[in-house]
């Protein structure tokens, strides 16, 4: 393979952050992902990728907004959500075993896609009426305050935390996954002999747990960057 890589001044001088990707299924997602980017056909690049992930995103928030008049637009979501973690997962990993990777380009273009998308997906689900809209403001406010506070560390620490425990992006997806086949049987849960949505059961836990993800890594970081430029 013959592939030009062009470097700029800015790209010489940018040093990427170090990634940290500790979730349950990085290991094997890794080696697959690498398994498809060296037989991926040339015609394929990294850019058409970001763009699938990013209008597989909005479909699954359309699929969401359909599945009120219809469930089984729910399987529509599913689909989006197979060629979102493709998409998305895909155009990080080509570019590097192409050798054409763009740090700066690449990294803004990608999370600033995720911000976008997500406020589709949550504005969709929002009007499945599988989850009422109180919970699905507090799910998208909790994921922009924990993605802020992800880059903002990125940008001070020097360090991209992928993933959250044992939890990232591919857990998420898989746990939506789940969910909506649990929805085409029942769209409600019952909890201490209390019927509920299911998804404002999932939506509320997810909600606490990102709140207190961001306020603990915040307390973190803050504190070792004050031990790192203590006051004079």
């Amino acid at each position: 393979m013959n592939i030009q890589t062009v470097i700029t001044n800015h790209d010489a001088n940018f040093i990427p952050a170090h990634r940290v990707n500790q979730a349950l299924t990085a290991s094997a997602e890794k080696r697959v992902l690498q398994w498809m980017a060296y037989r991926a056909p040339r015609w394929l690049s990294s850019d058409q990728l970001t763009m699938l992930g990013l209008s597989a995103q909005i479909g699954a928030g359309f699929g969401y907004a359909l599945s009120r008049y219809n469930r089984y637009a729910l399987l529509l979501v599913i689909l989006c959500l197979v060629l979102n973690w493709f998409g998305d997962s895909m155009d990080g990993t080509l570019a590097r075993v192409r050798c054409q990777q763009r740090p700066r380009y690449g990294f803004y273009v990608d999370h600033m896609v995720d911000i976008f998308g997500s406020v589709a997906l949550m504005c969709g689900l929002g009007l499945s009426g599988f989850v009422h809209w109180q919970t699905a403001i507090a799910m998208l406010i909790a994921f922009l305050l924990l993605s802020s506070e992800s880059y903002l560390a990125t940008y001070t620490l020097s360090r991209f935390q992928l993933s959250q425990g044992i939890f990232g992006p591919t857990e998420i997806r898989i746990l939506l996954i789940l969910g909506n086949l649990a929805l085409l049987r029942s769209p409600y849960s019952t909890i201490f002999g209390h019927r509920m949505l299911l998804f404002d059961l999932g939506g509320t836990i997810a909600s606490v747990c990102m709140f207190a993800t961001a306020i603990l890594l915040t307390v973190r970081h803050m504190t070792q960057l004050y031990r790192e430029e203590p006051l004079a």
